[in-house]
């Protein structure tokens, strides 16, 4: 069959969606939308133009912000900066410039940011890992394997504060909680500030090679401005994880990538005290070892795992039938778990929805009861990394035995293979087995994963699941479409979950379903009113989702038209509308008892939501919504409130409420967080979470203290407590002091 008149990358979405009548719309608009898109600058030949050569050097750099060695002028600059918000492809408002150094332990990195009025810097705040959107930074992106797809990221604010991650396949999946060894001092300067930056080698990882080439690309925000501007320019859609528009860094000849071997023990010491006033106390020790089998793989192990240190959980209100999604937080899954995401993404957002139906492999079901309590873990291990165009990745986790739950085994294998010039194929296995009873979970699945361009992607999976008693319709699956450029963005995603499937290790809230998310948004920027209005996005999302019957269970059709502003402030008015069918009761209110008899529902919310500009001392967000709710009523209130007094000190809260009249009942659910941190410098913190529910009657303290002792090297003081927030009476708190010591060689 020919396709004339098709654009390329779209003869694929043709091809792929023509089975299926529900989705054939959607090529449709993403051939208008071609039509329409591009852009002043040629992203492609300008990243080919975007090279830097680092620049060996014998002599000492001193750390001290100052950038006032010799070596430092004889090196190139990287400068022309050229924005991607406000004025798109314009040249930066500020001028920047970028130098590199090597020797052969550390990459230096030294800028230059100058400024017009640097009295009107911003800095947000001093903890590690600092918000990087309410304040002026500096990052860097390094792309070791030049694979156009992962990479390394380092930030830094004027104050000398830190931030890193791993970002694998260009953001799907950015690892915030990723922890290297590397250094930077600041200095304010009289028309700026700098920031002088050293990255050991023995921090990355990258093949082994006399001569290096890898990707690199550097951002430069100016809060007060709203102005983010790139060495390496990026459509205003992308960030700094667009690696395939990444420059080059060229001239590092005779360096080794990371050291082979990390060592870190730790001790805890535990008192607790339950609601009679019993106390214990207990010590314990355990290790994490890391070693480098090659240049791009690594092998991890772990025994006595211990997650006391982790911030408790932001709680949520449930309002609905189904399982509330928690994040994982606990560093040891997060480490290069982006190797074992399986799909396009393990959650796809489509507008002011999230789609969970399907999460192949979630770690936090490891080491953690239904309810959140930790169950001991014995030992684990993890090979990740890669092998020339495969990723491949292998998890072993032994749980022990606690209370009724029997000591478990869970096993994950992933392998995946880069094809084309970014998309990739694979197969990922998932296995939980209880140790005793024999009994057994397995989840097998493959996916594919294409993007044409820079605008249009393909994804999709199949999987199924193993059980000893067997199961006749046990297979899921998901296959989405995506194309977003400056001006549309079109989202369409099917999934089926079969009535048998299985998976333990997984997060599946909706057995026996066939789902159709859609999501279409156009984004306008009047020229005519820009000096205050950033854009207009009205968007709409619809979803179905049928039983396996074909019976309507779940309708959301949702209508929204937000307002940014230049100052980075919005405002969203819509409505969602809604209608759910189901055949069995549940219980919506637990302190009430209040049950939603079976039946269908329609009802809809109006709504109204705005933020404040987030760079400012005081900030915050108000989110109002009301209308018919399950056959009576919901009015819905939300705020939250941030207060910088200082970049040291800083203190926020989120307040939720909902009034509910229904035919069974009236109740009301309040939640309240407040957080206070406080930064003594850039490696020691006090952070508090408090929380209350009314739904639970708690209320719930997480106090921790953290002082970074040397590289990767901490001390925690952590301080739990839950009290009946009726009475007042105590249930339980702990008080935890946790000792680290990172030994690399």
């Amino acid at each position: 069959m020919a396709f004339s008149g098709v654009p390329h990358g779209q003869v694929g979405c043709y091809y792929f969606l023509s089975g299926m009548p529900c989705m054939r719309y959607v090529c449709v608009l993403l051939m208008l939308a071609t039509a329409l898109y591009g852009g002043t600058i040629n992203y492609e030949s300008a990243r080919l133009e975007r090279r830097i050569q680092a620049v060996k050097t014998t002599e000492k750099i001193t750390l001290d912000g100052r950038l006032d060695e010799q070596a430092w002028s004889q090196a190139p600059a990287a400068g022309d900066f050229i924005q991607n918000e406000p004025k798109t492809d314009e040249p930066a408002s500020e001028t920047t410039e970028v130098r590199l150094l090597y020797d052969q332990e550390n990459l230096y990195i030294g800028a230059n940011l100058r400024d017009s009025d640097p009295r009107r810097l911003i800095i947000s705040e001093l903890k590690k890992d600092f918000n990087r959107d309410a304040g002026d930074t500096f990052e860097v992106v390094l792309d070791t394997f030049r694979d156009e797809r992962n990479g390394y990221q380092f930030g830094v604010n004027p104050a000398g504060a830190k931030w890193d991650a791993q970002m694998a396949n260009e953001g799907r999946e950015t690892n915030e909680n990723w922890d290297g060894i590397w250094f930077v001092k600041t200095q304010a300067i009289g028309n700026g500030w700098t920031a002088e930056i050293s990255i050991p080698f023995r921090t990355l990882k990258f093949r082994q090679a006399d001569v290096q080439t890898w990707g690199i690309n550097f951002q430069r925000t100016v809060r007060r401005k709203n102005e983010d501007s790139f060495w390496s320019p990026l459509p205003r859609i992308y960030n700094i994880n667009r690696v395939s528009l990444a420059g080059t860094l060229e001239g590092l000849e005779g360096i080794k990538p990371g050291s082979n071997i990390k060592i870190k023990p730790y001790v805890t010491t535990t008192m607790e005290e339950t609601a009679r006033g019993d106390r214990s106390y207990q010590g314990d020790l355990g290790l994490d070892f890391k070693y480098g089998l090659t240049s791009g793989l690594t092998w991890d192990f772990t025994y006595n795992t211990d997650f006391s240190q982790v911030e408790a959980d932001e709680q949520q209100i449930n309002l609905t039938r189904f399982d509330l999604f928690f994040p994982e937080k606990r560093e040891f899954f997060l480490e290069n778990s982006g190797i074992f995401q399986f799909g396009s993404g393990d959650r796809t957002n489509l507008g002011p929805r999230q789609s969970d139906d399907l999460i192949l492999f979630f770690s936090r079901g490891l080491g953690l009861s239904e309810d959140g309590l930790p169950i001991p873990i014995l030992a684990g291990t993890r090979l990740t990394g890669r092998a020339g165009r495969f990723e491949l990745g292998a998890l072993n986790i032994q749980q022990r035995e606690f209370g009724k739950v029997d000591a478990t085994n869970f096993s994950v294998g992933r392998l995946r293979r880069n094809i084309l010039a970014n998309s990739d194929v694979g197969v990922m296995l998932v296995n939980k087995e209880e140790v005793d009873s024999r009994q057994y979970n397995r989840v097998l699945g493959a996916d594919a994963n294409f993007r044409f361009g820079q605008a249009l992607s393909v994804s999709s999976f199949l999987a199924k699941s193993f059980v000893p008693t067997g199961a006749a319709k046990d297979l899921a699956g998901r296959v989405g479409v995506n194309y977003k450029d400056s001006t549309w963005d079109l989202r369409s995603i099917y999934t089926s979950v079969q009535e048998d499937f299985v998976d333990e290790m997984g997060f599946v809230p909706r057995l026996g379903i066939r789902k159709f998310a859609n999501y279409a948004g156009r984004l306008v920027r009047p020229q005519s009113v820009r000096r205050v209005i950033r854009d207009f996005n009205p968007h709409t999302h619809l979803d179905f989702v049928l039983n396996r019957d074909g019976n309507l269970e779940t309708r959301s059709m949702d209508y929204h038209f937000s307002m940014r502003f230049q100052d980075s402030s919005w405002i969203e008015v819509g409505v969602n509308t809604d209608r759910e069918r189901f055949s069995e009761k549940f219980v919506i209110n637990q302190n009430q008892n209040i049950a939603i008899a079976p039946g269908a529902y329609p009802f809809h919310e109006y709504f109204l939501v705005g933020r404040s500009d987030a760079s400012r001392a005081i900030s915050g967000r108000i989110h109002y919504g009301l209308g018919p709710f399950y056959g009576g009523y919901k009015h819905k209130y939300e705020m939250d409130g941030t207060f910088r007094f200082s970049h040291q000190l800083n203190a926020s809260f989120t307040f939720a409420h909902n009034n509910i009249n229904l035919p069974e009942g009236h109740f009301q659910t309040n939640l309240l967080g407040m957080r206070f941190n406080y930064s003594f410098s850039t490696t020691m913190f006090l952070n508090a979470l408090v929380q209350y529910n009314n739904d639970t009657r708690q209320w719930n303290s997480n106090v921790r203290f953290n002082l970074i002792h040397r590289p990767l090297s901490d001390f925690f003081l952590v301080y739990n407590e839950r009290r009946d927030s009726l009475s007042g009476d105590l249930m339980d708190r702990a008080l935890i002091a946790k000792f680290t010591y990172m030994i690399a060689r």
